[in-house]
């Protein structure tokens, strides 16, 4: 056993799925947090991967053994040589630094793609191709021994290293200390790889193997066009479950490492059980599992409100069904490991495919995030072609045939639901946008009151803001921004209202908050949402707070903490006296924003008699607790404010006043709905850039 080879394709699977949510971790802040960062990295490294198969299947094809060796070893010295340029250069050898962070008019995709190929596409291309390429040696050099017993272990270590990193990398070792551990990780990568690559080089069985073909051409007949393509379908279409899954669950909750690896590690574990032994894939079973997902999917889309944990469960059951039917269908029709390099390349061509769909094809042609339900329409389609293909052996008969023909109900239906379900919702929107920084929408209300007539911007499913159109109500503060709402009552009681006051917005929504604008107020809102702000600006005549304040508006297109970052390197502190944090109410909440360092920030723009507002009403999290911490640890005094919204006017809010100046919030109005706090804490830990815990405040 040449067990060099195993120790190399460990250690590069491993690698590989360290580094993903690592420098998505990474790269995060610099988009705003959008969960479309994460997808995006993950088209990335999924083109990437493709290129490396390719790689891979073109020198084990087309070069001698010696050939490759060499060829190869030449790759892994330029890798190396690159690494100790970038560990020169930046505070760790993978990880840009801050000079790299984009400016607020770049193109996002375009710009990941970038600095995801300078800071890892070298090591990454290489560790992408070592798969194919090892197992291709091994069976030159071990004839009888199954490679895709290799593939099993590559998936085994990719499964560790995703379990691992939420639970051991990243609460314990900064960003910059993991790029450091990845890298002495490399290195060694690199010194196996490179035996295993030297060996290939220095052939010692007999000369004739230094100008033979490392496959015979006509030992096994090649798979057909038709069996190659339908590699490219299953693959394709769990890969389109797991993005579409990723974003949906990301949207849901927070764009966090965690719920990045949960949905990775059921495919992976899918990849796992299904290409270790057919044995593990049951097709009538799976066919329950995916039929059970698939009506609990049904559901969350007619009942959204449901438990946040429940629907991560259904998402979870849909993604590990399907991918094991896909996966399962896919090792069925296997070919001889003499072909086994175009097998991988299909497959990896595959997952690049889906993630085209996902990320470039489906923000282009939907208005909505309705990929999920047509992927699961797509997996369910093949599936019912599979059993055209490969007949179901477990069953026999009647049973088999009520099988087959349940599985091209469920197809047949889901297709028929997604279409409907898009045609429905496109016509309930009086505006519908989407871009990469999510769905927006203008909905519409009492069209035929016109004291009640109002446009309400629509974020997924969160209301950021409604204005009434009859011209004696355009001026009425509505939402969760009302006169008796927590930041009301900060603006309206703040010693300088109506005295030049200065007010930082984080968060534009329709821009609700610029009603309170008095003449010689400055009012800054910082917003990374190119629609939202066009939309806030009149754009369709929707909503006009923003033109008809008396306040001087400045509006910062970008992520509000990098502009506050620049401001303040540029010598510029805002010096606040009112700073709004509007930026939790989603459910997919921007955790950057909430950290010990954003805090510090806000703070140096914060004029010393200054008052934050942070806004936490929040279907699923209880923020109270996160800016607790926050503020004991920077010794502000902290209110909190619930508003019921009973004039009818807006919707429940609850906002946390915090300022060094306790006088500032010993106002009487702010008083007599302040929340009761002598008594409260909390135990949970402050929050950091490096690390944050979301499921301990799960409501």
């Amino acid at each position: 056993m040449l067990y060099y080879f195993a120790l190399s394709v460990f250690i590069s699977a491993f690698l590989i799925f360290q580094v993903q949510p690592m420098v998505g971790k990474l790269l995060l802040p610099w988009f705003g947090g959008a969960p479309a960062v994460w997808s995006t990295v993950m088209l990335f490294f999924q083109v990437l991967l493709t290129g490396g198969y390719a790689y891979a299947y073109g020198l084990v094809g087309r070069a001698r053994p010696v050939r490759q060796g060499w060829i190869h070893l030449g790759f892994l010295a330029l890798s190396g040589a690159v690494l100790v340029f970038t560990a020169l250069s930046w505070p760790a050898p993978i990880l840009p630094d801050l000079s790299w962070r984009p400016g607020s008019d770049v193109e996002p995709i375009g710009r990941i793609f970038l600095i995801l190929a300078a800071s890892v596409g070298l090591p990454y291309f290489l560790l992408a191709s070592n798969g194919p390429l090892i197992q291709a040696w091994f069976n030159q050099r071990a004839a009888g021994d199954s490679p895709y017993r290799l593939y099993a272990l590559s998936n085994a270590a990719s499964l560790i290293a995703l379990v691992t990193y939420p639970i051991f990398i990243e609460p314990w070792l900064s960003l910059y200390t993991q790029g450091w551990v990845w890298t002495g990780g490399y290195v060694l990568y690199l010194l196996v790889t490179g035996y295993a690559a030297w060996q290939a080089a220095h052939p010692k069985r007999t000369p004739a193997v230094e100008s033979a073909k490392p496959i015979p051409q006509a030992s096994q007949p090649a798979p057909r066009a038709g069996v190659q393509i339908t590699w490219l379908l299953f693959s394709a279409g769990a890969s389109i479950l797991l993005l579409a899954i990723t974003n949906r669950i990301t949207q849901e909750v927070a764009v966090i490492p965690f719920l990045w690896v949960l949905p990775l590690t059921l495919y992976l574990l899918s990849f796992v059980f299904a290409f270790s032994s057919e044995r593990w894939y049951n097709r009538p079973l799976f066919t329950l599992l995916m039929g059970a997902a698939t009506v609990g999917f049904v559901w969350t889309i007619i009942s959204p409100a449901g438990s946040i944990l429940l629907q991560i469960g259904i998402y979870s059951l849909a993604l590990w069904a399907g991918s094991m039917i896909c996966h399962g269908e896919l090792y069925r029709l296997r070919p001889h490991p003499q072909y086994l390099t175009s097998f991988y390349l299909m497959v990896s061509i595959g997952g690049a495919l889906g993630g085209v769909a996902v990320n470039l094809v489906a923000p282009l042609i939907f208005k909505g995030y309705w990929e999920l339900m047509f992927g699961m329409a797509f997996c369910w389609l093949l599936f019912a072609a599979a059993t055209f293909i490969r007949r179901t052996h477990e069953l026999n008969g009647r049973l088999r045939f009520a099988h087959d023909v349940t599985i091209g109900a469920f197809a047949v239906c889901l297709v028929i639901l997604s279409v409907f379900y898009v045609s429905i919702a496109n016509n309930g929107s009086a505006f519908a946008g989407r871009n990469f920084y999510g769905v927006i929408r203008v909905h519409e209300s009492n069209a035929d009151q016109p004291e009640l007539h109002q446009y309400s911007l629509i974020h997924g499913i969160t209301n950021h803001g409604a204005q009434f159109t009859a011209s004696d109500r355009r001026y009425e503060t509505t939402s969760y921004y009302t006169e008796s709402s927590g930041v009301g009552l900060a603006i309206k009681n703040h010693p300088r209202y109506g005295h030049e006051m200065k007010v930082g917005v984080l968060g534009l929504g329709i821009g609700v908050l610029a009603a309170y604008g008095q003449p010689g107020d400055q009012y800054t809102m910082y917003e990374i949402n190119p629609l939202v702000i066009d939309l806030a600006m009149g754009q369709g005549g929707y909503f006009s707070y923003v033109n008809d304040s008396k306040a001087q508006v400045t509006i910062i297109q970008g992520d509000a903490r990098l502009e506050l970052e620049r401001q303040l390197a540029q010598g510029q502190p805002q010096n606040f006296d009112l700073l709004v944090l509007d930026v939790f109410s989603s459910d997919a909440i921007p955790v950057h924003l909430l950290t010990r360092e954003a805090m510090a920030l806000y703070l140096s723009h914060l004029a010393p008699d200054g008052v934050l507002a942070a806004h936490i009403t929040n279907q699923h999290l209880d923020l109270q607790p996160v800016v607790w911490r926050l503020a004991q640890e920077f010794g502000l005094k902290m209110t909190v404010i619930y508003d019921p919204a009973e004039s009818g006017l807006g919707d429940p809010s609850i906002w946390v006043l915090a300022s060094k100046d306790s006088n500032l919030l010993a106002n009487p109005a702010i008083l007599s709905q302040a929340l009761p706090l002598e008594n409260y804490s909390t135990d949970i830990r402050l929050w950091t850039d490096d690390f944050s815990n979301l499921f301990q405040i799960l409501r």
